[in-house]
């Protein structure tokens, strides 16, 4: 397989769209798109030049060598048992918690199957530049893994590769660090509420914090981009924070107590608290202000 093989694309989404104007960008053929709605499929060809709006699947898979799968995860299955597949065509999903292993109704008739996840949130934007530089996690048997690994490379981005029983995992850690720091920061726009901050300027405050954040992360790495009062070994911040958490937001205690306590590791792994102090926080937040 290469820039010349002829790919399309059975869902029109973000993820659909933002990976066939890349592919397009970077010199492949995409050639054919469908989608559960006719209008979704004509406005992913309208954005890559050459590429046509098809009634389903099956057309899609007809028009194609390779097809990537970019539906919900729930219809990747369905879709891939559906369809008539020719014996050494490539059909891969996009799913990040999904394994290969969903293809199978592809893969019985000849067909290649693979997955092809791009680590990178889209919030509704189909946006080609968001998949440069990104890392995508690869899972097939050759030679579509190899296939799939130079894609991702002519795409500007790096490749891992996953086992099977790995991906959930995986998807689970990309969750951690992409969903559920919007969770933290609508805490914090939150506890910012009782302090009677409006939610937009808390944001608004927030979002350099939040830059500066992934800047150290992305300058010192971990363990050494921690900083705050778990990394100082920081007692008596750590004492109020508890008692106004108990006084005035009891509901965010649990949510702050256990990221409290996952921090601790880290703090010791930069070497900035002792053990002994360690034992204390640990303790501390345990007990709650009383300690």
């Amino acid at each position: 397989m290469n820039k010349k093989t002829r790919i399309g694309f059975v869902g029109a989404g973000t993820v659909g769209t933002a990976l066939a104007r890349a592919l397009h960008r970077a010199g492949y053929t995409a050639v054919a798109a469908s989608s559960r709605t006719r209008a979704s499929a004509e406005r992913l060809a309208a954005r890559v030049p050459g590429c046509r709006a098809l009634a389903d699947a099956q057309a899609v898979a007809d028009a194609a060598d390779m097809v990537f799968i970019t539906t919900p995860d729930d219809a990747i299955a369905r879709v891939a048992a559906g369809v008539c597949w020719r014996k050494g065509q490539a059909v891969a999903h996009c799913s990040g918690a999904l394994s290969a292993g969903v293809l199978s109704g592809a893969k019985s008739q000849g067909a290649w199957a693979g997955a092809f996840h791009p680590l990178q949130t889209f919030a509704g934007v189909a946006d080609a530049d968001a998949l440069r530089g990104i890392t995508f996690a690869v899972e097939a048997e050759p030679p579509l893994l190899g296939a799939l690994t130079a894609m991702a490379r002519v795409l500007g981005g790096r490749c891992i590769t996953l086992a099977p029983d790995d991906r959930v995992l995986y998807h689970m850690g990309a969750a951690l660090a992409s969903n559920y720091v919007v969770t933290l920061a609508a805490l914090a726009t939150r506890l910012w509420g009782v302090a009677r901050i409006p939610p937009d300027e808390a944001l608004r405050a927030l979002l350099p914090l939040l830059r500066g954040t992934v800047r150290n992360l992305e300058d010192k790495g971990l363990p050494h981009a921690l900083t705050g009062p778990v990394a100082r070994g920081d007692m008596g911040t750590l004492r109020k924070h508890m008692a106004a958490l108990e006084s005035r937001a009891p509901e965010v205690i649990e949510a702050y107590r256990t990221l409290a306590m996952e921090t601790i590791p880290i703090a010791l792994a930069k070497g900035s608290i002792s053990p002994a102090r360690a034992q204390t926080m640990r303790a501390m937040l345990r007990q709650g202000t009383a300690s």
